[in-house]
């Protein structure tokens, strides 16, 4: 067997969650599961978990120390890609290297890079 079962990323505080909730359910995931503290979200038999801790180490996250740079995403067509990258602003995502965009990542790479408000960075990566 092979892939990811789950990936869990501890947030300060909820402040972000509209802005998860956006682009988890754009992309197709599923919410499973919500208690006060967190939220897992589910799609092609993987979940993403986003919780509270009291065993955070730090308030902020910083994607440029040791741990999660940023998670990348299936995004869809280009032009589905593009379209989440249009609509993500709105709902609390600043684009990143938008000088170069869609191929930031080199010629051969379509995708786009957001990051929230709490420093998180996300890829959401076209198909060909």
């Amino acid at each position: 067997m092979s892939g990811f079962h789950h990936v869990e990323l501890w947030v300060a505080d909820r402040a972000d969650d509209a802005a998860w909730r956006w682009l988890l359910a754009s992309l197709g995931f599923e919410l499973e599961q919500e208690w006060p503290d967190g939220m897992s979200w589910a799609a092609g038999g993987a979940y993403l978990t986003l919780t509270t801790s009291p065993n955070l180490s730090a308030a902020e996250h910083d994607r440029r120390r040791a741990g999660v740079n940023h998670l990348a995403f299936h995004g869809g067509t280009p032009a589905e890609a593009d379209a989440l990258m249009a609509d993500a602003p709105a709902h609390g995502w600043t684009a990143l290297y938008q000088e170069r965009y869609p191929h930031a990542g080199g010629s051969d790479h379509y995708a786009g890079w957001l990051e929230n408000a709490a420093g998180f960075k996300v890829e959401i990566v076209a198909s060909r």
